[in-house]
């Protein structure tokens, strides 16, 4: 077994213009003098990384590593999520996910779409130079807008759905692989990779390609009324990173985790900060360790009550807590016996 690494820290929802939050030095300064020890990167915001001049010089990407060893940190992974959903668009969601996009490749879907693949493979060539082990990402959406049954699925769309969202991930999947980085897909609403049915039948659709992986997320899980604890149990060898983020699902006579359009802050299923939702990190945290969780634990910052700078001061020593210092020690070992194998045919009476 080996000791979980963090607390860490997504950077993204904390991004601003003014000092701390405008780049990197700043921020990572202001993270560790939190308790932080890892920043995760919003690959999209310049910033903090410049994407491309990362996956062409090792000197610029030392150059990252080195601004966070400077105050203690490490580079934990990157995060493509944009990027990742702008891989597959329904056509009922081009006006909203053009906003994720450059401006030369908005209003031109396979534009958009071919940038999205680029910019994928790019994250690979980054990650492999800044020696992370994982990026986390979306998978995009086709199917999602028949994700409820009704009115009746056309037979096989589903199915024709996924086999086109295997063919857009291989060869962004083949290029990590050349890279030595796993992809490690959030399962969010939203994406046609939402839980563990359609992680499985997205696995099985690209093959089940070796960097095809799990970055879990509880928060996602428990809104949706899922088993967030069982979940480790059968995707463990799957998952390569993990966000530390609560939420709370508490249905109502009126609404349940669709919410009736409310808002988040009248939604039944809403996002929290650390130790204000209902998610029960010891047993998480439990089973990463029983499970030999190589990765980090990143603290992801999203509330409509809380302030992500009181959220984030709160997160670090929360994490630190549920940490387990797992043992090199067998907790009986004071009562053994010693005894050898012909005690042992004796005991079982074999002798």
């Amino acid at each position: 077994m080996r000791t979980i690494k963090g607390p860490a820290l997504l950077i993204a929802q904390l991004a601003g213009d003014a000092p701390p939050f405008n780049s990197l030095p700043a921020i990572a300064a202001w993270a560790s003098g939190l308790g932080y020890k890892g920043l995760q990167l919003p690959s999209t915001d310049r910033r903090f990384i410049d994407l491309a001049r990362c996956a062409e010089s090792q000197t610029y990407a030392d150059e990252i590593t080195g601004t966070l060893r400077d105050v203690g940190m490490e580079v934990t992974e990157l995060v493509t999520a944009l990027e990742g959903q702008l891989v597959a668009v329904h056509p009922a969601y081009d006006t909203v996910y053009d906003g994720f996009a450059p401006p030369s490749v908005r209003g031109n879907p396979a534009a958009r779409q071919a940038w999205a693949v680029n910019q994928m493979k790019v994250a690979a060539k980054a990650s492999q130079r800044l020696g992370i082990k994982a990026v986390q990402s979306f998978t995009g959406s086709l199917a999602w807008p028949y994700v409820y049954p009704w009115p009746q699925r056309p037979a096989g769309l589903i199915e024709e759905a996924f086999a086109e969202l295997a063919k857009r991930w291989r060869p962004i999947l083949d290029a990590f692989d050349e890279a030595g980085v796993d992809i490690a897909f959030e399962l969010h609403p939203s994406e046609d990779v939402f839980d563990g049915e359609t992680f499985e039948q997205f696995l099985e659709s690209v093959g089940n390609h070796a960097r095809c992986n799990i970055n879990y997320d509880a928060s996602h899980f428990i809104k949706q009324g899922l088993d967030y604890v069982a979940f480790i149990d059968f995707y463990h060898t799957r998952i390569k990173g993990f966000h530390v983020k609560d939420a709370e699902f508490r249905p109502t006579g009126k609404q349940g985790f669709y919410s009736g359009y409310k808002s988040w802050l009248k939604r039944a299923a809403r996002d929290r900060s650390l130790g204000d939702g209902q998610v029960d990190f010891k047993q998480i945290f439990s089973k990463f360790a029983e499970y030999d969780f190589a990765g980090w634990a990143v603290y992801e910052w999203e509330d409509c009550l809380k302030h992500p700078e009181v959220a984030a001061a709160e997160g670090a020593p929360f994490i630190a807590a549920h940490i387990i210092r797992v043992t090199d020690k067998t907790f009986d070992d004071f009562a053994a016996t010693g005894t050898d194998r012909g005690a042992i045919r004796d005991i079982l009476g074999i002798g």
